[in-house]
This record gives C-alpha cells, sequence and structure tokens, in this order.
C-alpha cells in the first residue's frame, strides 16, 4: 500500500522514481480519484486516470524477457499532487523462484535470436536487487 501525501511544491519531491516492474505482472488499484501514476509515452509522461473499481495491470520485466522483447514492460513513476492525498494498493504477481526466465523457446525458433539469457527467476530477482 502506497501513501503520497500533499505537497505544496509537487515538482520538488519523487514521490515513486521512473522505472519498470521486474515482476511478471502487477495490478495497482488507485484508492480516489486524484491521479498521481504516469506512464512514459511517445517522449512524455502522461497520466493514467482512475477509473473506479478498476485495476491497472501491467507487464513486468519477466513477461519482457519471455516474451523474447516483444512485449515491452512500460516505464512508469508516481508523482503527489499539491493538494489531495493519493493512496494506491499494489500486487506484483512473480512465478516460482526455480522456474526458468528466458526467452519462449517458441519464439527463438521462428527465426528471433534470444535477447536474454535463461536463469531460475531467483537468480533473476538475486541480480535485479543487485543493482538496485
Amino acid at each position: 500500500m502506497n501513501c503520497y501525501p500533499p505537497c505544496p511544491e509537487p515538482e520538488r519531491v519523487l514521490g515513486l522514481f521512473a522505472h519498470a516492474d521486474n515482476s511478471g505482472i502487477t495490478t495497482l488499484l488507485d484508492c480516489g480519484v486524484t491521479p498521481g501514476l504516469q506512464v512514459w509515452k511517445d517522449g512524455h509522461w502522461v497520466f493514467v486516470e482512475p477509473i473506479a473499481n478498476a485495476l491497472v495491470v501491467n507487464i513486468g520485466q519477466i513477461i519482457e524477457i519471455m516474451s523474447n522483447g516483444i512485449y515491452k514492460a512500460p516505464d512508469h513513476r508516481a508523482v503527489v499532487n499539491r493538494l489531495k492525498e493519493r493512496m494506491s494498493i499494489v500486487t506484483f504477481c512473480y512465478p516460482n523462484p526455480h522456474v526458468d526466465i528466458g526467452p519462449a523457446k517458441e519464439l527463438t525458433k521462428l527465426g528471433s535470436p534470444p535477447l536474454y539469457k535463461t536463469i531460475t527467476n531467483e537468480e533473476y530477482f538475486q541480480s535485479f536487487q543487485s543493482e538496485a
């Protein structure tokens, strides 16, 4: 659960830095109507307007790897609002630590070379944490 309190100078604060999720799939529920989630699209940040009772679903870097780069994990960030608090609930979905993470063989058999090496999810997660 994330809470972003109001800030009189939102341009001077990081709500959550720009990143792509390292998960397989991420779900996010905005608890209210205050926008704060932004995605990088066509060279600029675009707000994702909250919709009542709806979830935002992002693919993470694991799906990007398994699709051999066909599907891209979106860069996104959270910004604060000058006047209103924003709350959200996020859930990250990961495969079992012992599952291999790598390009699907069906995609690389069609003539596309693998863009990523295959490692276990545990090794992937450890390498992600060591870069942070």
